[in-house]
């Protein structure tokens, strides 16, 4: 088993035994201007990490134990191309997609070829001059995907909906149940419809049935199968299974084996973004992403956004027995965020060996989830302000409101900021008490009811503010998460960037699938599973 035995961790262990015994409230009352100590500003984007329960010593013990893991070194790594996934030995160049300026290097030559054909593609759509197999122009672009070739680019179209500028329909289909391909084909007009096939493998189960499932529809809806090409896109490595499905080459958009699903929106896995909101405002995307790249590689780790975030949430898996993490958006159209962070965060940390293969010991990655605010302060946040549970939150919260309704947006903006000062200032039984008391109740009903209202307080968030919601500033956004699943995963000593879970799944899904359409079933397969596959057939 692999221990962290660090001089640096046990330090950091030892000084969380000092914090927990100090609540959130005694260190905004010793310290008056603590929100501006332990907060950072980068163009457009706030982070407020001050109601985490560090003081002025943790930090330097953070920024000594992330030397001692060679955090710089590995963010070095990172951005130079050096192997980092090692169990598949190939760098992770997600950064070279957003590189700015002249390309220097294969990758980034790569990078801008594609950006070119795809904004000849993208210019092509808005003109209405890609035409179906009837002559009639492209009005529905359907993304097929599943995973980072659909989390991203559903999440990203949605949350710059405000920036869509072209007037036709964008939408995604990712689940293999057939009702959600059937329900986005439904009043949708074949001889105006384009579909993105996105697959690395080309090989994808879902990805294929459904890509498939398409073909024969243009087909049974009238399209010659000579003008297929006319109605698909493909973004893949795998160029001959595309064309063996009548996608012609100038309809195939790289991938590469550099950049992984997750980190891949940024790539031509993102031409849904581009065809709905315009190349420039994808290359906002990017800048912004950029820009939080360049913060990250060069910015001490005392001043580290991504950095410090990483820290902060290792401190409170490692020390303070915290499993899960919540993503609180107070901006309705970031309500897919939380599920695009599940796959980045849980696919890229939720490992049980460190880089050596040694089995680890210690806690790996959290539990990501959430939703929209307001609507989460009406289902889970009583468990948030009550429950037994050490949940750090993150509150996303917009500043230029996105409506002409202008106290809704204040509203919304009172709702996250309370839901924070209420996690770290709770309510006390005398602060329940005097409640009840002015209300005019009795001491007997007074007694009963009070312990009731009493709200613990001292829970962890950090509070993040974006100007707008706009292009530059989402792509800023998550490459903020992107580099802070890094740090984690340099501190836990783990590969962020393979998923051998994730592939058993697949490999044992063939057989299956095998048996379910055929009857048969492996004899040394569990009973579970064989029962299951019975009732079914």
């Amino acid at each position: 088993m692999k221990t962290p035995r660090t001089d640096a961790y046990l330090a950091l262990k030892a000084d969380s035994e000092k914090v927990k015994r100090l609540s959130l409230r005694r260190l905004f009352d010793d310290a008056p201007k603590r929100a501006e100590q332990f907060s950072i500003q980068l163009e457009g984007i706030f982070f407020d990490y001050s109601k985490n329960h560090l003081t002025p010593e943790t930090l330097e013990l953070f920024t000594q134990f992330a030397n001692a893991c060679n955090l710089p070194e590995e963010i070095d790594s990172l951005f130079s191309g050096k192997h980092v996934n090692n169990t598949e030995d190939r760098p992770a160049l997600h950064t070279a997609l957003r590189h700015q300026g002249t390309a220097t290097t294969a990758e980034q030559q790569a990078v801008t070829d594609t950006l070119k054909k795809m904004r000849l593609c993208v210019e092509k759509i808005h003109a209405y001059e890609w035409l179906g197999h009837s002559k009639k122009p492209i009005k529905t672009v359907i993304n097929i995907g599943i995973g980072g070739s659909d989390l991203g680019p559903r999440m990203v179209t949605q949350a710059l909906s405000a920036y869509q500028e072209w007037q036709g329909k964008v939408a995604f289909v990712a689940n293999i149940d057939g009702a959600d391909l059937s329900d986005v084909l439904f009043n949708t007009d074949p001889e105006t419809t384009l579909f993105i096939a996105a697959s690395k493998s080309f090989t994808t189960s879902e990805t294929l049935a459904n890509t498939l499932a398409a073909r024969e529809w243009l087909i049974n809806n009238g399209c010659p199968e000579a003008a297929l090409t006319n109605h698909f896109i493909a973004i893949t490595s795998n160029i001959s299974a595309a064309q063996a499905m009548g996608i012609s080459i100038e309809n195939i958009f790289p991938m590469w084996d550099w950049v992984g699903g997750r980190y891949s929106l940024w790539s031509a896995i993102g031409l849904p973004i581009a065809i709905a909101i315009g190349m420039d405002n994808f290359n906002d995307l990017l800048s912004g992403a950029n820009m939080m790249d360049e913060h990250y590689q060069n910015t001490p780790i005392n001043n580290n956004m991504p950095a410090m975030a990483g820290l902060c949430e290792f401190w409170y898996n490692q020390f303070w027995g915290a499993q899960s993490h919540a993503i609180l958006a107070y901006a309705q159209r970031l309500n897919r965020l939380p599920a695009y962070l599940q796959q980045l965060d849980m696919e890229s940390l939720g490992k049980s060996v460190s880089r050596d293969g040694a089995a680890i010991n210690y806690p790996t990655g959290a539990i990501i989830w959430g939703t929209e605010g307001s609507n989460g302060q009406h289902s889970f946040h009583q468990l948030l302000h009550q429950g037994k549970h050490v949940i750090p939150v993150d509150f996303i919260l917009v500043n230029q409101a996105m409506s002409d309704l202008d106290q809704h947006h204040q509203h919304l903006q009172a709702c996250c900021i309370s839901q924070s000062q209420a996690l770290l200032q709770g309510k006390t039984l005398t602060d329940a008490v005097k409640e009840l008391e002015e209300q005019g109740m009795n001491q007997e009903d007074v007694s009963r009811l009070a312990p009731h209202k009493v709200v613990s307080g001292n829970k962890p968030s950090n509070t993040i503010i974006l100007e707008q919601l706009d292009p530059r500033h989402l792509g800023a956004l998550l490459a903020f998460y992107e580099h802070k699943v890094h740090t984690h995963s340099v501190l836990l000593d783990i590969n962020p960037f393979d998923q051998w879970g994730v592939e058993l799944g697949k490999q044992l899904s063939t057989p299956v699938f095998k048996a379910l359409d055929q009857g048969k079933v492996d004899e040394k397969w569990d009973s579970s599973t064989k029962s299951l596959i019975a009732k079914l057939t």
